[in-house]
């Protein structure tokens, strides 16, 4: 059965939405966890059980497997927990104030299923309430429980003895099975580009393989950035047997987390493609994927095939989700950085709340301070960056690096350490000393190296202190990942404020001057280019190449824009002609920044060069 609700809420970070399903699936809204902590998982699942009186059986770190085990056991537990709050919804009866009537009143009013409650609240017969009250009991359903791995966050682990342990032990592989073996029927997220080895190994488990019935119990869903990446990561597993339900679509820049920039491609005209090429895409999948099957001797029914194309990144209001909905079609749109707004939903501690909920448009950056070398959105000010200053300025620059999640440098290491950590920002202190360049050049290079934030632990300080759980070692301070979306909501909402602002019942926007979310990703794009052609030195300035791609992409992207404008029927005709004048605007600013561009190339590469 597909979703009462036409959106979902998409990973966020660690720990904001690691147990958003306990808040929300009740209500049929589906959300994502990140999996990719198993000792954050470890412990919520002790606090919950023990909320709960329930027995708590621990899963030591001495056991080999712990990493899959700890997954699975929270995700179970989370099935569990939802079923049992499900219930309760479903018998909640009639009453006013009800579970059952909180369920539906936050449904979208033009749904079926918000039809047929409308209809039994206004039945003055008492036969037909019992029966439409039967037949909303069976429609109902909970939102899935869908969980999120980084491909790339996949490092190999060690055994006792100091010696590297067999592929499937590694970060990534570790979380797919305790996935693959857990109790949900819900789907798995697949982010930061292909890991052929990884995907590879999902070939291991029944549950990714379809039913004669045609039924997945567990889905593969991959989060794109265009359509050349959904064919090529479609047509890798399809070969395999193994089917792609959904391509997530997300805009390179305006989101939150870590932002994959394209060349310059902007959201509108990647949807465009999907759109146009949505049979294709289906049918170049299919044909790979049933002779894979008939090959593995899995008989399936061919009919129950389909592929959801979902968006996500930047949404702020009703008129935006509506247009995404109708004109391409899509299944369901993401909504993730308002819900940091919604302590219902995510756990953000109070600090890290009341700055984001004042913060603006200059407080909201494209960062370096992720370890994986990713742009990485962030937030000025934020209690880990106030950390990282002190203890720079204290002279013990550097995290502990309790978890270890992020080791992947190994510069001056043969097994890999993380690049906000203390032992390699020692050995590159040295480095840089030693350097042979000016006093000046040295404090820079120096200040690039220690940007880097320890985000093991800033991202999933709020969930452990919201909850009053034993932090250990582990800092305090939080680290948070807001979406530039977040610079134009500043209200601390309810559950369902927010859902009502969603679907257009009441306004969350608190600026008047937020911009489309189309034009909001094109300025991002703008600013990121001029980033790069500003940098000082042609050793780390892009190609004539490059550039020419990105620019071309982007002039592309305000054409196509300039034609969709008579098309985005659900902005009102203030909006519409507002856009046009930031296209024609950002399309000149584009241009002068090709000749700047082009004259720095002149001056930094002699003629006889």
């Amino acid at each position: 059965m597909s979703s009462p609700h036409q959106f979902h809420i998409p990973v966020l970070g660690v720990g904001f939405s690691v147990d958003t399903p306990l808040k929300v699936a009740r209500y049929g809204i589906s959300s994502v966890l990140s999996i990719v902590d198993d000792t954050l998982l470890e412990k919520l699942r002790e606090h919950y059980e023990r909320k709960n009186s329930r027995e708590f059986s621990p899963i030591p770190d001495h056991e080999p497997d712990a990493r899959a085990l700890r997954i699975t056991a929270y995700l179970n537990m989370l099935q569990q927990m939802v079923t049992r709050q499900f219930e309760a919804v479903k018998n909640s009866g009639l009453a006013d104030g009800s579970l059952f009537h909180r369920y539906f009143e936050m449904l979208p009013d033009r749904s079926e299923l918000k039809q047929k409650y409308l209809k039994l609240l206004s039945a003055a017969d008492e036969a037909l309430r019992t029966r439409l009250h039967l037949s909303l009991l069976e429609q109902m359903q909970p939102g899935s429980i869908d969980v999120n791995i980084m491909t790339k966050i996949d490092k190999t682990n060690y055994d006792r003895q100091g010696n590297p342990r067999p592929v499937e032990f590694n970060d990534a592989h570790a979380a797919l099975r305790g996935y693959a073996n857990s109790d949900l029927e819900s789907s798995i997220i697949f982010s930061a580009g292909m890991n052929p080895r990884l995907y590879g190994y999902i070939e291991q488990f029944r549950d990714f393989f379809p039913t004669a019935l045609g039924r997945l119990k567990k889905k593969i869903v991959i989060k794109v950035s265009d359509f050349r990446s959904a064919l090529t990561q479609g047509k890798f597993l399809a070969k395999k047997g193994l089917w792609v339900s959904e391509f997530r679509i997300e805009s390179g820049l305006n989101c939150g987390g870590h932002a994959f920039a394209t060349d310059g491609l902007l959201l509108g005209p990647i949807m465009n493609e999907f759109k146009k090429r949505r049979d294709e895409l289906f049918q170049t999948l299919r044909e790979l994927y049933l002779p894979a099957l008939r090959k593995r001797e899995i008989l399936t029914d061919e009919s129950a095939l389909n592929i959801n194309i979902t968006v996500q990144g930047g949404v702020g209001t009703v008129a935006e989700q509506n247009f995404l909905l109708r004109h391409y079609q899509v299944q369901s749109v993401g909504w993730g950085t308002p819900f940091l707004l919604v302590p219902e939903a995510t756990n953000v501690d109070q600090s890290t709340l009341a700055k984001l909920s004042a913060a603006g448009e200059d407080d909201l950056y494209l960062s370096d301070v992720s370890p994986l070398g990713v742009p990485f959105n962030n937030l000025r000010d934020n209690d880990k960056d106030r950390e990282k200053y002190e203890k720079i300025a204290a002279g013990k620059p550097g995290s502990p690096c309790l978890k270890k999640f992020l080791s992947f440098n190994t510069d001056y290491t043969e097994k890999p350490v993380c690049s906000a950590s203390i032992a390699f920002l020692k050995h590159k202190s040295r480095e840089i000393q030693n350097q042979p360049v000016s006093t000046g050049e040295k404090q820079e290079l120096f200040d690039q190296a220690v940007e880097k934030t320890c985000l093991c632990e800033g991202l999933t300080a709020s969930v452990l202190t919201i909850n009053h759980i034993d932090i250990g070692k582990q800092s305090t301070a939080s680290a948070v990942c807001p979406g530039p979306n977040m610079a134009y909501f500043s209200k601390i909402a309810s559950l369902k404020e927010m859902v009502d602002h969603i679907y257009g019942r009441i306004n969350l926007v608190t600026s008047v001057n937020r911009p489309n979310m189309f034009i909001k990703e094109l300025r991002l794009y703008y600013s990121y280019l001029q980033k790069k052609v500003e940098l000082k030195s042609i050793h780390q300035s892009m190609s004539a190449a490059f550039f020419e791609t990105f620019y071309e992409n982007m002039i592309d992207g305000i054409r196509y824009y300039q034609e969709l404008l008579p098309e985005m029927l659900e902005e009102a005709a203030g909006m519409r002609h507002q856009m046009l004048r930031e296209l024609e605007q950002l399309e000149s600013s584009l241009f002068e920044l090709k000749l700047q561009f082009f004259s720095k190339q002149a001056v930094l590469i002699p003629v006889n060069a």
